[in-house]
């Protein structure tokens, strides 16, 4: 397969930007809780490391990939997204219809400092650097894994790397400016949209590597996506109502 057009290579940028910024919405708030509960100082020792860290995870693995056969590259990949995809889109469903929690930055923040407040307070506090390290190495992770499964699968390694620092940047000023209100973030909607275009690439990158050649080429990835949005609007248009009866007569 040839490049990928520009309507592919936004589509990428999108599905990337919006991974990554939800992951890294979760980061800010655990090392936020750090810094202004046990101060600054270890809570940016740990970004850093775990920055480091993830550097290392990127110079490993990345240039492993150009190794394999695009054919097979593309199945895995396919697969992997297909797996995390569906993960994302069936929670961000059962959250749209009522039968899981929304994810509350708040709460996971007064959970972070409850947590923190309870352990004795030092120049160099451990606890704290392993809080903010595990946090950044953890989401950022989830981040490596999809700026490199989806921008290598796509011959555009260095577009899902900027998105992802376009994402980074654009959430840590976020953060800076409004830490505390990062429950603002509508970040189930992001995640519904994240799910349903890593089902879109996955279900395509595996048609790819089996042989098979989409009618349209890289306009399918936008019909998958169409598609996989349509049958997301039915299922919470038809399972919303009814829950909401149960809940009602219960």
């Amino acid at each position: 397969m040839s490049a990928l057009s520009t309507s592919g290579v936004i589509a990428l940028f999108v599905t990337v930007f919006l991974a990554s910024a939800v992951e890294m919405v979760e980061a800010l708030t655990i090392v936020v809780a750090v810094g202004a509960t046990k101060g600054w100082r270890s809570a940016f020792e740990g970004v850093a490391v775990a920055l480091l860290a993830l550097a290392a995870l990127v110079a490993v693995f990345g240039p492993a990939l150009s190794r394999i056969p695009m054919s097979s590259l593309r199945i895995v990949v396919g697969t992997v997204l297909l797996i995390f995809g569906m993960q994302w889109w069936r929670k961000a469903i059962l959250r749209s219809i009522g039968l899981k929690a929304k994810h509350d930055e708040d709460a996971i923040y007064a959970e972070m400092v409850e947590e923190l407040q309870q352990s004795p307070a030092s120049t160099r506090d451990a606890a704290a650097f392993m809080m903010a390290f595990k946090g950044v190495f953890l989401e950022g992770v989830e981040v490596v894994v999809t700026v490199i499964t989806l921008g290598s699968s796509a011959h555009r390694l260095g577009v899902a790397a900027t998105a992802a620092g376009t994402a980074v940047v654009l959430v840590a000023i976020v953060g800076l400016i409004v830490a505390r209100q990062l429950s603002n973030v509508p970040e189930n909607a992001m995640k519904m949209v994240v799910g349903i275009m890593m089902v879109a690439y996955g279900t395509f990158w595996i048609g790819e590597g089996i042989g098979l050649r989409w009618p349209g080429k890289d306009l399918a990835l936008l019909a998958f996506t169409l598609i996989y949005g349509f049958l997301t609007w039915v299922v919470v248009l038809s399972l919303t109502p009814r829950e909401r009866s149960v809940a009602v007569a219960s």
